[in-house]
């Protein structure tokens, strides 16, 4: 009982983070700050997720240790897990860097100290 009631809460702050990423895509005003809401908000919506997949896996493996699929689910899990982790952030900085290189601006006034120092 306690097993699924950690279960519903990962999926509900998956739920609730990956709802505040499309929001902020949505009423966000330039490209950096969207970045920042779909990269935060998702990366955290996915790692709860995957918890989630690994409690319910590791539940199912350990009542009936002959099925090796739920193992295997929580390693594949796991292993996404990371490679999320890795990719999701290594991404938005580059989108972020190649807007910043093509000369797009923040919407609001900011204190651009990248742009003294490439231009030297």
């Amino acid at each position: 009982m306690i097993t699924l009631t950690i279960l519903y809460i990962f999926l509900i702050i998956a739920v609730v983070f990956n709802g505040l990423g499309v929001i902020g895509l949505h009423r966000f005003p330039d490209v950096y700050t969207r970045l920042h809401a779909a990269t935060k908000c998702t990366t955290f919506g996915t790692i709860f997720m995957t918890f989630a997949v690994i409690v319910y896996s590791g539940y199912r493996y350990y009542w009936n240790p002959t099925q090796d699929q739920y193992l295997n689910m929580a390693l594949h899990t796991i292993a996404a897990l990371v490679a999320i982790l890795v990719t999701n952030p290594t991404g938005a900085h580059a989108i972020a860097r190649a807007a910043h290189r093509i000369g797009i601006k923040p919407k609001f006034a900011v204190v651009d100290d990248l742009e003294d120092k490439e231009a030297k």
